[in-house]
């Protein structure tokens, strides 16, 4: 450009590249030019764990070459200018290598970039660049695979203390078309992160629902209870009551024979909004669990304004009854603040007769685990042994 239109051109671009780059930075970031057309950003903060703080510096990046890629209007009368960026990135922490080093690393990734076809950002790490790769490879399946009819309900069967079949949970399992099973620890968060999470979860709702009115046609499973698992994002949308009542209202079904199971971390924001929204669900006839409790910040101030039905002892905590004391010290205490609450409880991951025992002793008369039954499709559920009664 300084050729063919000169350099003040030349400059004025420069000077609108720098101020796109200062626009997508935060006040603590710092952004300076090398020479030439080369910049350089510094992000401060980004926390400890690696692959955290390189997707973050990865997202950051991807805002700065489209930004980047905007048209330049840099005279009056002549037309707008297109250009390309190549960023190399590599991290930092503290003063474990030198600012020449670090400054290095990152012209090495830039090289990589402008190899690997230029407009794209590249890690000096290659481990950290195949899983900054892999992440984007997945987040690009997990958006067709719901068109691709990828997702299926598994079901695990909910046991009273007599062994009769009282319910199941249903648990999200994704089986793209290219690979094996993707983990839900891989996927979910993934989902949360993007808003995936919110047309996912729509399905999940609506397929449980669907499950539900099909149950009710056999006598064996007609007053089965179906628990749901929503997200934090998905509870907190400003139209997640309606949505809940959509499905219900398009399966026909019972809606008590719903219950929805929230985390701590959905409850602990917004409680009065919280309360509110699960109140209006409680009308319809929904009922409620809290997953995961005792894992997070559980207190009887917070706890007795919810309109819970139900707590979930987390599997963390069954999983050495009754061998080890502080383990049995916390079930017990979270049976007594149920009692004092009024709530049921359920324990997950009960895969011993000496872990089920315990909790029978300590008054606890529902269990999920693979004791009884691991998750299954839908299909596979009259093999269940609580079936066969």
């Amino acid at each position: 450009m300084n050729d063919t239109r000169g350099h003040d051109v030349g400059d004025r671009l420069l000077v609108e590249v720098a101020q796109r780059l200062i626009i997508h930075m935060r006040q603590e970031d710092i952004v300076c030019r090398l020479g030439g057309d080369e910049f350089v950003v510094v992000l401060e903060g980004l926390g400890q764990d690696a692959l955290n703080a390189a997707n973050q510096a990865e997202t950051i990046a991807e805002k700065v070459r489209q930004a980047l890629n905007q048209p330049y209007s840099l005279s009056i009368n002549e037309a707008r200018y297109l250009g390309t960026t190549s960023i190399g990135l590599t991290l930092f922490q503290g003063q474990s290598a030198s600012v020449d080093m670090l400054l290095k690393q990152a012209d090495v990734a830039l090289y990589q970039a402008k190899g690997a076809g230029r407009n794209t950002a590249r890690f000096f790490n290659p481990a950290m660049q195949a899983a900054i790769d892999s992440r984007m490879e997945t987040e690009a399946a997990l958006r067709q695979a719901l068109e691709r009819d990828e997702f299926q309900l598994y079901y695990q069967p909910q046991i009273d203390q007599h062994g009769e079949l009282i319910g199941a949970e249903a648990l999200l399992r994704w089986f793209p078309s290219d690979r094996g099973m993707v983990s839900p620890a891989e996927f979910i968060p993934l989902a949360e992160e993007t808003g995936l999470i919110l047309p996912i979860g729509q399905w999940v709702l609506d397929t449980a629902c669907a499950q539900i009115k099909d149950w009710e046609r056999d006598p064996r499973t007609r007053f089965l209870q179906m628990a749901v698992n929503v997200s934090a994002r998905q509870f907190h949308q400003s139209d997640f009551v309606a949505t809940v009542q959509r499905s219900l209202a398009a399966s026909d079904i019972d809606p008590t024979r719903l219950k929805l199971e929230l985390t701590e971390s959905v409850v602990l924001d917004n409680v009065d909004i919280v309360v509110s929204q699960m109140r209006q669900l409680n009308a319809l006839g929904v009922s409620f669990c809290l997953d995961d409790f005792g894992t997070g910040y559980s207190s009887l101030s917070y706890l007795k304004r919810l309109p819970l039905d139900q707590v979930k002892i987390d599997q963390s905590f069954v999983r050495d009854v009754p061998e080890d004391e502080n383990d049995v010290a916390i079930v017990r205490a979270i049976m007594a603040m149920s009692r004092s609450l009024g709530l049921q409880v359920i324990a997950e991951g009960v895969e011993t007769q000496a872990q089920r025992d315990f909790l029978l002793q300590n008054d606890c008369r529902a269990y999920q685990g693979f004791l009884f039954c691991r998750p299954l499709p839908i299909d596979e559920w009259k093999s269940i042994p609580a079936m066969q009664t």
